[in-house]
């Protein structure tokens, strides 16, 4: 049995539930029951067949409303690995940085083509840290503490997962000394990052080697993975840039969220509308039984 989850934040109605397994049986994919994880917010529809028909019957036919497809069995995930930047904060940090060094705009066209696999994303980090060579140190916690905001539902998100039992990990491709904050507000369990170097008070103009990339993304669920003793179904992977998506495509339930146009388009769930809590929802998990503080 597969569940397509429809979530609308409070627009979400029993006309459009209808309309939804209407699609459904014409796309033969054998619709059945559906139930309210919270009225007007989020529901499921189960079905029997043709998962990925029930996707392309689904996505994007109704207005602000985001549709998870997958097994009705495993929903609720173990382990959850998580990007930061425009993931789990709003902003990316390198391009705040550079802002207070007067150089955003060159720096944040570098980092959105690194986003849309259009660069490579090592060898584009050391150009753009390169560039915030001199800046003062103490500019990191004045970002830290004037730009950096978290992402609406990621606190729900990561602490009702944790409640529950799952091993929560956030991993990024920016810096720790934004990363192990966050992490720690947010509830993570773990934080992997690259770190700046620094150099008589100021950033040297170079990132610690190796980078945390795409290898190191997918090798930490891996890893957690084998560690937790369970299968990669079991694991939430979300994301929204392209160095994200090798950790997408190996967990059980991958997901883009307000992702760049290639990790849409190969993610197997995106979330294009709603905050974070998409994820409890597609995990079947209601708003009372969420936890956030």
């Amino acid at each position: 049995m597969f569940i397509a989850t429809l979530i609308a934040a409070g627009n979400l109605s029993g006309g459009d539930i209808s309309a939804a397994q209407d699609r459904l049986d014409e796309a033969g994919c054998l619709p059945a029951a559906h139930v309210w994880l919270d009225e007007g917010f989020a529901a499921d529809i189960m079905f029997g067949l043709e998962p990925d028909a029930a996707r392309t019957a689904l996505e994007g036919v109704f207005p602000g409303t985001d549709v998870v497809v997958q097994l009705a069995e495993g929903r609720a995930k173990q382990l959850l690995v998580a990007d930061m930047d425009s993931t789990m904060i709003t902003v990316e940090c390198i391009d705040e940085l550079a802002d207070y060094a007067g150089i955003k705009p060159q720096i944040a066209a570098v980092t959105e083509a690194a986003m849309r696999g259009e660069l490579d994303f090592e060898a584009a980090l050391d150009a753009r840290v390169a560039l915030l060579k001199g800046l003062d140190e103490s500019v990191i916690e004045q970002c830290l503490a004037e730009r950096v905001t978290i992402m609406s539902g990621a606190v729900a998100l990561v602490r009702t997962m944790k409640a529950r039992g799952a091993l929560t990990i956030l991993v990024s491709g920016g810096f720790t000394r934004f990363a192990e904050p966050v992490a720690t507000t947010i509830g993570f369990d773990r934080a992997i990052a690259n770190r700046l170097e620094i150099a008589e008070g100021a950033l040297s103009g170079l990132v610690t080697k190796p980078i945390v990339g795409s290898d190191t993304k997918e090798r930490t669920l891996v890893e957690a993975v084998a560690e937790l003793g369970i299968a990669p179904e079991a694991a939430l992977a979300v994301g929204d840039g392209a160095n994200d998506l090798a950790m997408i495509k190996r967990a059980g339930l991958g997901v883009a969220y307000h992702a760049k146009p290639i990790v849409a388009a190969a993610a197997a769930a995106r979330i294009d509308h709603n905050d974070l809590t998409a994820l409890l929802y597609a995990q079947g998990i209601g708003r009372k039984h969420w936890v956030e503080a």
